[in-house]
């Protein structure tokens, strides 16, 4: 096994993680905080936009099931990266989007894949997800960690985790782990 971890911010990242925990190959997904001035800031202090901080994933990965690509052309489809510091109703910088790499390879994959859906005409906007190596990562607090897994009949989860879920498994069946 070959294991690989790139760290994605899509919004919210419950959103994120509830589709990467159902995808074939990844091997673990953690909610945390990346790329802002603040060390170890806490949810509420990240909420306030002061820190810098993005709302993201870090997905650990077996390179032999599934390759970066994949893991980020999934990334671009369920989430909008022609919003500039917002996904649907979460407005603020913390809700970028944003790819966090943290080798020489993920960046020049995560360029070519920005290139390449900035050219096939998917999107009416230009692409605005920011690629930058990590930095700053923290763990997200605990009840964070698999939130849509523990509370799917919440409001927000039900309203707009689960059609992210059944995107993800309706364009990519072939990568959904097997139940």
């Amino acid at each position: 096994m070959s294991i690989d971890t790139i760290t994605l911010g899509g919004g919210c990242f419950w959103c994120t993680e509830a589709v990467y925990e159902r995808v074939n190959g990844v091997t673990a997904v953690e909610s945390g905080y990346s790329n802002g001035h603040a060390v170890n800031p806490s949810y509420e202090q990240v909420c306030t936009g002061n820190t810098g901080h993005n709302e993201v994933v870090r997905v650990s990965f077996d390179t032999d099931q599934i390759s970066l690509r994949e893991v980020l052309e999934i990334f671009f489809v369920v989430h909008d990266p022609t919003s500039l510091n917002r996904q649907g109703n979460d407005v603020g910088t913390q809700y970028r989007s944003g790819i966090y790499f943290s080798s020489p390879e993920q960046e020049k994959v995560a360029r070519e894949v920005i290139a390449e859906m900035a050219a096939s005409g998917t999107y009416r906007s230009p692409i605005v997800t920011e690629v930058l190596p990590l930095a700053n990562y923290s763990r997200a607090e605990e009840y964070h960690q698999h939130y849509f897994a523990q509370h799917p009949n919440q409001g927000y989860c039900a309203f707009v985790v689960a059609p992210k879920v059944e995107k993800f498994r309706k364009t990519f069946a072939s990568l959904v782990k097997a139940a």
